[in-house]
């Protein structure tokens, strides 16, 4: 299972991303706007990571459970 501390990360990632491309847009900096974009981006993937790996280990908590009875 993915680590809460993992999850906060990148959710902090995600902010911070959203952030510089404001910062970016606010101040016409393609370059910054553009990074943050990115930011968000490998953020969301890491969290989209997090997500798979929940739905696998309660797929094997079911399993084991299954064996159990």
């Amino acid at each position: 299972m993915s680590d809460a501390s993992d999850r906060m990360k990148h959710k902090a990632e995600e902010a911070v991303g959203a952030a510089k491309e404001k910062a970016g847009a606010a101040t016409g900096n393609e370059r910054l706007e553009d990074e943050g974009r990115a930011d968000q981006a490998g953020a969301q993937a890491k969290q989209g990571v997090d997500k798979a790996k929940d739905r696998i280990a309660e797929g094997v908590d079911k399993v084991k459970g299954a064996f159990k009875r």
